[in-house]
Formats: structure tokens, C-alpha cells, sequence
């Protein structure tokens, strides 16, 4: 079996995510559908401290773009610019293009009393609720769970709870959407809109289905043309599988020739390389990750492949943090050198920097200089992005550095 050097198990893996491979362009449709095409998804997450997580891995690979095109793209469709993604739960809620909805629907059949528990129970309390709901939407059109709570008047007295203190008509909706039944057209104020899937949807998309065996092979190779040469846990995480699917579909991929069973210098476990993978010399890359990247959304993968320990610390005591609350890593090259907590305040038109921290190699390698400069444009670059300017605060050991960089 062949071995790949880390560190060029390490450029393949930067590459294949489209750093130093994507380019810069005028046209978000089309920075939005070069980067789909190699992600494969986009995680959606409702932290909105810097920019939310569905924008960010798209201006980290290609550059300013204009935030709207993502909307029209996953909200908007018409006879010139159709739908080009739908949201899913595919590694964690996500955009999948569209076309890839159908590789979904097994998840869907498992899904048919909703992802969570409760379903069952909400059920038995009201059990003409889903075709109420169903029939207020296929009536009244799309709708919020606020908005068809107050059409079947079932309104919930006193305070709403936390968010996942969900209402009985909310439960019912998230059923329907997890089992395939509704979709989300569109958000509004990032609350989910439901609609009926065949009317968000082509009708050959929502009327096809794809033997769940299929589904998975094509799921696996997606995922290891999207992460380049992976461990069997690598692939299984990207859009969440059983242990055995994914062996299933490794066993007949290797079989197919389209993976190839290698090590890497330092990995404990065996790995894959997709035969389509470019094995660049470098990449030329310099970028602010958001912590739902794609490239670093597997902890465990993101340390084995970087040797960089990653948590976010969204939940953790504000003094208990090491690096902050929302913190993205710096990409330079094929390598996680530094790492940022970004924060916008919107009244005050910044793009804040609590706290800027180096890896230890950069210090080894003399290199903060380097390090510090590359971040201040990667920094500035957001900032003009977001249409803000840039304000740099005290912690951590790069903030100097960085502060007298950026200004």
C-alpha cells in the first residue's frame, strides 16, 4: 500500500477544497456554483457574530462577493436564474445543490417521525395536526411555524422558551421537512419558511429516488473528492453516515477504481485518495476560516491533518475561553498558522479582533512577520467585504503584531 508524506497529504487536502484552485470573480452565481461544485454543501449555522457561516467558506475561497447571489441562489428561483441549492440535513443543516437532494431521501424515509423525539408524542396529543398543517400550507402558501400557528390558532400562551422549546405545530414542521414532505424555500429573518417540497422543487428532483445504497457511494465519493485523501471516519462525518454505509461504499469504490487505500506518514488509520485529486507542489492560499468551514468542520480531522486543536467556544464561560467567542483559523499556504475571534459591531461599522493568536511553528520558524502581515490583508478584506472598517483589540500574542499590520 502506498504512502503519502503528511505534509502532501496536507496540500491535497487544502487543494481539494478549491484553495489556490478557485478564482476570483465578478459574478456571485458563479463564485457561489464554483464553490458548491467543490464543497459540496455549505453548513448553515445561526451564529451571526462576524458573517454567518453559509457566507463565509465562499469568500474564503474566491473573494468579495456579493452576500445576495447565496440568497437568490438557495432562496430565489426563476426561468433565468433557477434554484441552485436546497437545505437539507446533510453533515448538519446545509445547502446541497439541488440535484443532490435525491441522494437524500433514504435519510428522509428514516426521518419520517423527525429527526428528534417528540414527534410521536405531539401525535398522539393531535393527531390530525400534520394534515392541518399541511393543509394550511397547500391553502395558504408558504408559511413560518409562528405564522401557521396563529392560522390554526394554536397559538402558545406566555414566553417562548429557548429554541429548542419548539411549539407542537413547530414539531409537526420540522417532521415534514426531515422526512422530505416540505422544504424551505426561503428564510425570513434566518426563521425557516415551509413550503410543499414539489412546489419548491423541479419535479423530476422531487419525484426521484436513488436506491439508499447508490445514495451512500455517491455520497462517499463526493466526500473524498471534496476532502481529497481521508480516513473511513473522514468520509462517514461529512454528511454524517453509519460506520457500515461507509464501508459498503468504500469496499465497491476501491472496487470501481475511484478511490485508492493509502497511508499517510503519521496518520494512525488507514486512508483514501480520490483518483481525480490534484496533488499540488504548494497552494497559494491565504484565508480566514469560519468555524463551520467545510475544511476544518471535522475536529478530529483538522488535528490529524494540521496538528491543530480546534474547539469553538461559543458555550463555554467567557472566562473560561482561550481564544474567544467566535473564533476563525488563518489559513497561509497549506498551513493553520494563526487564529482570530472576530466580531462585528454593526452600529459601529467594525469588524472587531478581540484577540489574534499564532501557532507555535510560526515563532520556531521566525515567521510572525509573515504571519501578521497576511492576516492584516486576509482581515482587510472582510472588513471591505462586510462594508465595515477594522478595529484590532489586546489579547493574544499576535494582536500587536497584527494591530501595526492592519494600520
Amino acid at each position: 500500500m502506498r504512502e503519502l508524506p503528511a505534509a502532501t497529504a496536507r496540500r491535497i487536502a487544502v487543494a481539494a477544497q478549491g484553495f489556490g484552485r478557485l478564482k476570483p470573480t465578478s459574478s456571485g452565481r458563479r463564485a457561489v456554483s464554483s464553490v458548491l461544485a467543490t464543497t459540496r454543501l455549505l453548513q448553515i449555522d445561526s451564529v451571526a457574530a462576524a458573517v454567518r457561516a453559509h457566507y463565509a467558506p465562499v469568500f474564503s475561497r474566491v473573494g468579495s462577493y456579493d452576500r445576495a447571489a447565496l440568497d437568490r441562489a438557495a432562496w430565489s428561483d426563476t426561468a433565468r436564474s433557477p434554484r441552485l441549492m436546497v437545505e437539507y440535513w446533510a453533515h448538519e443543516a446545509a445547502f446541497v445543490p439541488v440535484e443532490d437532494w435525491p441522494l437524500l431521501r433514504w435519510r428522509m424515509d428514516r426521518y419520517i417521525h423527525g429527526r428528534w423525539g417528540g414527534a410521536r408524542d405531539v401525535a398522539e396529543r393531535h393527531p390530525r395536526l400534520v394534515d392541518d398543517v399541511l393543509d394550511a400550507i397547500r391553502d395558504g402558501g408558504p408559511a413560518t411555524a409562528r405564522e401557521l400557528e396563529v392560522a390554526l390558532d394554536r397559538r402558545r400562551p406566555g414566553p417562548k422558551g429557548p429554541w429548542w422549546d419548539h411549539s407542537d405545530v413547530k414539531v409537526v414542521c420540522e417532521q415534514l421537512f426531515a422526512s422530505g414532505v416540505l422544504t424551505v424555500p426561503r428564510r425570513t429573518n434566518f426563521v425557516r419558511v415551509y413550503d410543499l417540497t414539489e412546489r419548491v422543487l423541479p419535479p423530476d428532483v422531487a419525484s426521484h429516488r436513488v436506491p439508499e445504497d447508490d445514495a451512500v457511494r455517491r455520497l462517499v465519493e463526493q466526500s473524498a473528492a471534496a476532502m481529497g485523501v481521508a480516513t473511513a471516519a473522514d468520509l462517514r462525518d461529512y454528511y454524517r453516515l453509519s460506520a457500515a454505509q461507509t464501508s459498503r461504499a468504500l469496499d465497491e469504490l476501491v472496487e470501481a477504481g475511484r478511490v485508492v487505500p493509502i497511508t499517510v506518514a503519521g496518520w494512525k488509520d488507514p486512508a483514501y485518495l480520490h483518483v481525480d485529486v490534484r496533488r499540488p507542489r504548494t497552494v497559494d492560499a491565504a484565508a480566514l476560516l469560519c468555524p463551520f468551514d467545510p475544511l476544518i468542520f471535522g475536529r478530529a480531522r483538522t488535528e490529524r491533518v494540521f496538528d491543530f486543536h480546534y474547539r469553538i467556544e461559543i458555550y463555554t464561560p467567557e472566562a473560561q475561553r482561550r481564544y474567544g467567542y467566535y473564533v476563525f483559523p488563518f489559513l497561509l499556504g497549506d498551513e493553520l498558522v494563526a487564529r482570530v475571534d472576530l466580531r462585528v459591531d454593526r452600529a459601529a461599522g467594525l469588524l472587531t479582533v478581540p484577540g489574534a493568536f499564532s501557532e507555535d511553528s510560526v515563532d520556531a520558524q521566525g515567521r510572525r512577520g509573515e504571519v501578521a502581515a497576511a492576516l492584516a490583508g486576509s482581515v482587510r478584506a472582510m472588513a471591505e467585504w462586510l462594508d465595515v472598517d477594522v478595529a484590532v483589540g489586546e489579547r493574544g500574542d499576535l494582536a500587536g503584531d497584527l494591530r501595526v499590520a492592519v494600520s
